[in-house]
């Protein structure tokens, strides 16, 4: 097993990167964590993530904002993106939807809460 690709996860939940980056490097791959798409977008500019798990609901830059400057660009369209987030067709209490989440180039839709095991597996598959 020798992954040791970089995979940049970004979220405003500092307990959740934490806790998907140590499940990560337990499955031998490199993490770059990032909380928000602002930072996410300076990461990704001097490392280039083989895969990107973004959450959708930060500050200053959402998931769906990041996601769709990512795959728009010529540079950085071949990054795998997974969205991450709790929006679900009936939360309308926020600006986000699922409609537009599955709307975004984004690679798959992963709804919270995780199970790290299954987000293994999903990773895994996108970089075999």
């Amino acid at each position: 097993m020798t992954y040791k690709q970089l995979i940049l996860v970004v979220d405003d939940d500092p307990d959740l990167v934490e806790s998907v980056a140590m499940k990560l490097e337990s499955e031998n791959f490199r993490v770059a964590k990032a909380y928000d798409g602002v930072e996410a977008m300076d990461q990704i500019k001097t490392e280039r993530p083989a895969l990107i798990i973004l959450d959708v609901m930060m500050p200053r830059k959402t998931g769906y904002q990041l996601c769709d400057e990512l795959k728009k660009s010529e540079e950085t369209k071949s990054i795998i993106v997974l969205l991450l987030t709790a929006v679900a067709e009936a939360v309308t209490s926020t600006n986000y939807t699922h409609w537009e989440g599955k709307s975004t180039l984004a690679d798959d839709y992963i709804p919270k809460p995780i199970n790290l095991d299954k987000l293994m597996e999903i990773v895994k598959d996108y970089l075999s």
